[in-house]
């Protein structure tokens, strides 16, 4: 991704987020001939901080539960209102501080395992004064059952279990304060090895509640279901692992008397954000009086069919999917039931939509092609979190030059 030597999305100073490029971008408005240039790979470089984000001008204290989509975002997505395109990017950082405390050297020891111990891991990923503090390391395990031979194949090929994210809890009373409830946030990077791709590649529909009935009820794409419930005798699934800590959470929290808000944001970018919206599936079943539960997904593929998705609205899941429309990943599996163009509810005819892939939520949608500061269209670059977050910066910039021609659409799916 190249940025524009002439033109420069201004971002916003942090008071709670602080990071080495603030000064960056100190240095480029006083010389604005300076060059800034992006690396070829945005996820794994540990040149490029931690994108900027300004503490929104007022508290979310009275408004923390519309930005969390109790409303389904009704009225902050067209234009996009500022708290909310603060919050977004916020929740974005979580996740490349996800992508930066993994190790990606095939070559290291610790492959595809976190680097850094949980108290150390948002600072040392540049996410400093967040205010939160992570609680659990997350780790998938891929359910392929690899032929003997790749035995003798590097070790990095038959990596059947790694990190893939981590659980955080705001401590900070301030940020508590601020936020309006003590947040709880689920982060998961997007795929690195070779299960994880091979698993993604996956994309038959599976029931989620195997018994005799199981053709007719919430069927999700085979290979992140597998990524999400599989486990070997050294590593439970990312499912129990995510059990465990959520109930943790709430036994501390939800009965320690001071009667504050909790609230569980799951984020993810790619795979994670396929498994962000599995993970808000699976609280919600899992435990029947847990608190609102909102899903931040970023350039994630579709999940399940119309079931999955109406099991998530009628148990209070809220899933707002931010996409790029030139990124060909949120356009897979292909074949989708477009609810909208068929002029008929999905609840009118279940049957057809059972065995087809179906959009869940509500959907901001953004174009590379809609920022000067984007030289070209090019697939892995538009599928990068860093561009996402660029984008969804440059949506409401009151001195953006394209925020009359960015695109803007909420598009509720589940007939909101």
């Amino acid at each position: 991704m190249k940025i524009s030597t002439t033109k420069f999305l201004r971002p916003c100073t942090s008071s709670v987020t602080t990071t080495k490029h603030d000064l960056n971008i100190r240095k480029f408005n006083k010389n604005p001939k300076m060059k800034i240039q992006a690396p070829k790979s945005l996820h794994h470089d540990r040149n490029i901080s931690l994108f900027p984000v300004s503490t929104p001008p007022v508290r979310l204290s009275k408004k923390w539960k519309e930005c969390q989509g109790i409303k389904n975002w009704q009225g902050l997505l067209d234009p996009l209102d500022e708290n909310l395109r603060c919050e977004i990017i916020r929740y974005g950082n979580f996740v490349e501080a996800a992508y930066r405390s993994c190790d990606f050297d095939p070559s290291s020891s610790s492959y595809a395992m976190c680097l850094y111990p949980k108290n150390k891991l948002l600072n040392e990923s540049d996410f400093i004064c967040s205010g939160y503090k992570v609680t659990k390391n997350l780790i998938a395990t891929s359910g392929i059952q690899l032929p003997k031979w790749i035995e003798r194949a590097p070790d990095w090929v038959a990596m059947q279990s790694s990190w893939i994210g981590y659980v955080a809890v705001c401590r900070d009373r301030k940020e508590i304060a601020r936020l309006g409830r003590r947040d709880v946030v689920i982060a998961f990077r997007g795929t690195a090895t070779c299960l994880e791709w091979l698993e993604n590649l996956r994309a038959t529909l599976t029931p989620l509640r195997p018994n005799k009935n199981s053709n007719s009820g919430p069927m999700v794409e085979s290979g992140f279901l597998s990524l999400y419930t599989s486990s070997i005798k050294t590593r439970p699934s990312l499912q129990n692992l995510i059990r465990e800590e959520v109930s943790r959470i709430l036994k501390k929290y939800g009965n320690d008397g001071s009667n504050e808000p909790l609230s569980f944001t799951i984020t993810g970018h790619s795979l994670g954000a396929a498994l962000a919206t599995l993970a808000a599936y699976d609280i919600k079943k899992t435990f029947k009086n847990s608190p609102l539960v909102t899903v931040i997904s970023f350039a994630g593929p579709r999940v399940g069919n119309w079931a999955f998705g109406s099991y998530l609205e009628e148990n209070g899941v809220k899933v707002l999917r931010i996409v790029n429309s030139d990124d060909v990943i949120t356009k897979v599996p292909g074949f989708v039931v477009d609810n909208n163009n068929e002029g008929t509810r999905f609840s009118d005819n279940p049957a057809a939509a059972q065995w087809v892939y179906a959009d869940v939520g509500c959907e901001l949608r953004l174009s590379s092609r809609d920022s000067p500061y984007l030289n070209g269209i090019n697939i892995a670059t538009c599928h990068e979190l860093k561009t996402y977050l660029h984008l969804v910066n440059g949506f409401v910039s009151s001195n953006c030059p394209f925020r009359a021609t960015a695109r803007k659409m909420m598009n509720e799916t589940l007939g909101n």
